[in-house]
């Protein structure tokens, strides 16, 4: 690694990933960015879509909720639109395990697709005191989906993100690379097949490289979204299936391991556990 970019091997890795409601993974085709996101692609849907999303649900904005942590992260995952056309933009939802190719990025589509996917079911308990149209106003409206009509759900392909920003820190920047080559090479050994045109069927990983998503120094970070029909490598049921798993300090020597361990027997690495995210948002900590 680069001086003074050194990777922490004495941290507990437990409980370091930030608790979050949802992430909106942005897909960009590009496999690596600026050191914020939002400044980049702005002539492009994908970029359009992060910047204008950071408005609607961060801090001061229209829907911003310290409650509901909403992660914007771009990806390497080929768009279902073409990246020049600034009407609409293509997403993948987390842990919702859902793909809406198709995202409008006027003022109303916007407002219609956070209200849809990204506001909690529940609001926290803190917002009891509101009035009950403003308590609804922040509640999420499913009916609102249908409105989608394009919104496919991943049931059986566990989708793999690695933090390769390079923009952001080189030791994401270099490693990267490296464990999105390795997963590709041990999920084929496996009988997988993978890509980053987004797909789901029955042995087929998505595989990409994203945008920062906190702790460098714990570099290569990975995440592993873990679809609810996922089955477990002998054909039983996975343990871990709607869920997402975050690991740290991978290197290309574990991807075997978490493959096995992780995706094909729904058991978690504790050496490399970050944290966790259940289907409903729970965080998961050991």
């Amino acid at each position: 690694m680069p001086t003074g970019l050194e990777i922490d091997y004495d941290q507990d890795l437990n409980g370091t990933m930030a608790p979050y409601a949802q992430q909106v993974l942005i897909s960009t085709g590009q496999r690596d960015w600026r050191s914020r996101i939002e400044d980049d692609g702005l002539d492009q849907g994908w970029g359009i879509l992060g910047s204008r999303l950071k408005k609607l649900v961060f801090r001061t904005g229209k829907f911003a909720d310290p409650y509901n942590n909403i992660v914007i992260t771009n990806s390497s995952f080929t768009p279902s639109t073409d990246p020049s056309n600034k009407s609409v933009a293509s997403a993948f939802l987390f842990p919702s395990f859902q793909y809406i190719p198709d995202i409008p990025l006027d003022e109303d589509g916007l407002d219609r697709f956070v209200r849809a996917f990204l506001l909690p079911l529940n609001p926290h308990k803190a917002h009891s005191i509101l009035p009950a149209d403003k308590l609804q106003a922040i509640r999420r409206d499913p009916e609102l989906q249908s409105t989608f009509k394009s919104m496919t759900s991943l049931k059986h392909s566990p989708t793999i993100l690695i933090c390769g920003h390079g923009g952001r820190d080189q030791r994401c920047g270099i490693m990267g690379p490296l464990l999105e080559s390795e997963f590709g090479n041990i999920l084929k050994d496996e009988g997988y097949t993978v890509g980053i045109t987004p797909t789901d069927k029955v042995k087929h990983a998505n595989v990409g490289l994203i945008s920062h998503i906190g702790g460098h120094k714990y570099a290569g970070n990975v995440i592993i979204y873990l679809p609810p029909s996922l089955r477990s490598g002998s054909g039983g049921a996975n343990m871990l299936a709607g869920k997402a798993i975050w690991y740290g300090r991978v290197e290309p020597k574990n991807v075997q391991g978490i493959i096995r361990e992780t995706i094909l027997n729904g058991r978690v690495i504790k050496d490399h556990f970050r944290g966790g995210i259940d289907a409903d948002g729970t965080v998961l900590r050991l």
